[in-house]
């Protein structure tokens, strides 16, 4: 049988397996590699080279310096304050948040950046009296905007830019995304502002209660949970929180006499103090402490490094984890170090210095070494998912290129449009990529989508850079549907939405992109 029926027949079968959903979307992207050897379309290197790939490694390493981010509650410290100051009116809300969303995710991917502020929205909206399904789909939408400002916004960034350099181009610079994002942000947060009281519905959805994030907030909230009265009585320091454990069955610590002010014996943690079920406030109320059982409950504050130690203890089991409730203390431990190794990493992308997989390794090394992570954390911060969906569809790409497929695509698409005008060409090409990303990750989208935009570039003997651009600019355009891109799907619930309720906000905003990608993006990257 024809490379070329192969490829087809295969690239159909991955798009349609995506389209209806009925499989997990890394399992379908799982079994490419082993559909292009088996069916001889590329040897059995060529199949797995992906995971090789420096892009993929790249990736990975940005997801783990997102996570730092957010860990040390450099997310959580901008969110509050730059909404502490948005006022209670729902368009200036909405300017707010939505260019806090665009900041965020230009420096910690769009999913890093909805998680951090999501939280934070809902309690602000609650306390405007405005209801969250008014600012959520702004919130999903602004920040996929703002993965346009930067090369490390998005994955889909580093992969065009990648193909850029393969197909006798060039690399984009880190900042020149920018040059095509900062108006489509205003744009977008602009729209949402005057337009969404109109576009969006008013819906009431589960309640997202408001997670204290300050140590002394913490305690008062315990107390108020088990009728305990708490008096802290000393001043909480940055680097400090407080946590809640329950005394294990087979704990050592059963039988050990405890009372408000006193210190543990190995981590020095002070306990601000103890309830049982079924006493609440009298075990708190005896001046000479109360004899621990198992079960009891105690509140205990100190140092997050000597919390995380205690947590893990056989003796205790912690009701909530530190490490989640340290990535809500604005501006935690190892904050500056985070910042610093992250301006450090912004100015090695931009100057080209060294390879940009180096920059995020060193990074990486950077965060471990100085204990900001440890490699555990690390590990698990990965969207292992998107990393192994990107490795196995990039071979889909080199094969569909490599069989001539994807100048078949291309010679049909100019036979119908024709070779006079490339903005139709380009029009195209944005058209296929926003209906496939109806219903595909936008980075799945431009893995199949970029050969043929390779081809109609190098038939029309075109630059490759206002077809990659144009590429990026509609692969953001994910605003139709709640599984267009991850960050639809978790505003959806906190906002109560409906499935048909992002076509209507989305659709003129797509728009909008499409045309952006077709009339402005040649102006600054010309054919």
């Amino acid at each position: 049988m024809d490379q070329v029926v192969i490829a087809f027949g295969l690239l159909l079968a991955v798009v349609a397996a995506f389209v209806t959903n009925r499989l997990p979307p890394v399992l379908v992207a799982a079994a490419v590699p082993i559909a292009l050897w088996a069916t001889g379309l590329l040897t059995l290197e060529e199949s797995f080279a992906g995971f090789g790939d420096p892009l993929v490694i790249f990736i990975a390493a940005l997801f783990i310096v997102g996570e730092a981010l957010v860990a040390t509650g450099v997310t959580a410290w901008l969110g509050k304050q730059i909404l502490r100051r948005a006022g209670r009116r729902r368009g200036r809300l909405t300017l707010v948040i939505g260019f806090a969303a665009a900041c965020l995710a230009a420096l910690i991917s769009i999913n890093g950046a909805v998680a951090a502020l999501l939280p934070i929205v809902v309690v602000v909206a609650v306390r405007a009296g405005i209801v969250p399904s008014r600012m959520l789909i702004p919130l999903a939408f602004a920040a996929s905007a703002g993965s346009l400002l930067t090369l490390t916004g998005t994955p889909v960034n580093v992969v065009v830019s990648d193909i850029a350099a393969q197909s006798g181009g060039r690399e984009f610079g880190f900042f020149e995304f920018a040059l095509v994002g900062v108006p489509l942000v205003v744009l977008t947060v602009g729209f949402t502002a005057a337009l969404g009281g109109t576009l969006l519905p008013h819906r009431v959805a589960e309640r997202l209660d408001e997670q204290a994030s300050d140590p002394e907030e913490s305690a008062r909230a315990w107390g108020a949970t088990y009728d305990v009265e708490v008096r802290p009585g000393h001043h909480f320091g940055p680097d400090e929180g407080v946590i809640e454990i329950l005394i294990a069955p087979r704990s050592t610590l059963i039988g050990r006499r405890v009372s408000p002010g006193m210190r543990t014996r190995d981590e020095n943690l002070v306990v601000l103090a103890h309830s049982r079920l079924g006493d609440g406030r009298a075990s708190d109320a005896d001046t000479d402490g109360v004899v621990l059982r198992a079960g009891d409950s105690v509140l205990v504050h100190g140092p997050w490094e000597s919390l995380h130690r205690y947590a893990a203890s056989s003796d205790v089991i912690a009701v909530t984890s530190p490490r989640s409730l340290q990535r809500g203390v604005p501006l935690g431990h190892g904050a500056r170090r985070v910042l610093t190794i992250l301006v450090t990493m912004i100015v090695l992308l931009a100057t080209g210095l060294i390879p940009a997989v180096m920059v995020g390794l060193l990074a990486v090394g950077a965060l471990i070494i100085t204990r900001v992570l440890t490699p555990l954390q690390a590990f698990r911060s990965v969207s292992w998912e998107s990393v192994v969906l990107i490795a196995c569809m990039i071979p889909l790409s080199t094969a569909f290129i490599a069989t001539g497929a994807a100048d078949v695509v291309a010679t049909g698409l100019l036979a119908l449009v024709g070779t006079a005008a490339p903005q139709l060409a380009l029009l195209a090409i944005c058209t296929v990529t926003v209906l496939l990303g109806m219903f595909m990750s936008n980075v799945a989208t431009v893995l199949v989508v970029a050969p043929v935009a390779v081809a109609v570039a190098a038939t029309l003997e075109l630059s490759i850079l206002p077809f990659m651009m144009a590429l990026t600019v509609s692969g953001a355009a994910a605003f139709l549907t709640p599984v267009s891109t991850p960050v639809n799907l978790m505003v959806m619930q906190p906002g109560g939405y409906r499935f048909g309720d992002y076509w209507r906000a989305g659709l003129p905003l797509t728009v909008l992109y499409v045309a952006v990608a077709v009339l402005y993006v040649p102006l600054v990257w010309p054919f």
